[in-house]
């Protein structure tokens, strides 16, 4: 199961992505199982070196809640190798650019991965156009469905 954040493709052209893994406690990797997480909200910075995910929203895992009392909403530490890291600080000099999480999942390995992208914010008659396109494919595909 994956949890996506739609907001961010409707907000952002996307121009390039990455794929990271994060560091989560037990509890939490069980919740993104359940599909307890919320990207809407969220986004990545660079601070020292480390990129951290900030404002992803994971609910506590029920069984473990008493036990272990984490901040649902704390940052989380992404882990890209150090030649993405270095490109990624690079990118983020130009002026507009950021990184937004774009899908949590799990690879055939089982390990939680986040895929973030750097993306430049669109403009309001970016989205409109857009909004516009997808109406227009939704309509024709009512006509010919067959």
């Amino acid at each position: 199961m994956a949890i996506i954040n739609r907001r961010a493709r409707h907000e952002y052209h996307i121009l390039e992505t990455y794929e990271a893994g994060m560091i989560l406690t037990g509890p939490e990797v069980k919740s993104i199982r359940l599909g307890q997480a919320n990207l809407a909200e969220a986004h990545c910075i660079i601070r020292n070196a480390r990129v951290l995910l900030i404002g992803c929203h994971i609910s506590p895992y029920k069984p473990a809640a008493m036990n272990n009392p984490k901040e649902p909403a704390r940052s989380r530490e992404l882990l890209l190798n150090k030649r993405e890291l270095e490109r990624l600080m690079g990118k983020l000099k130009e002026q507009g650019l950021t990184l937004v999480p774009l899908k949590l999942y799990f690879n055939e390995r089982n390990f939680a991965k986040l895929e973030i992208g750097l993306a430049r914010g669109k403009k309001a008659h970016d989205k409109r156009h857009d909004i516009k396109e997808r109406d227009i494919k939704r309509d024709l595909q009512r006509r010919y469905k067959v």
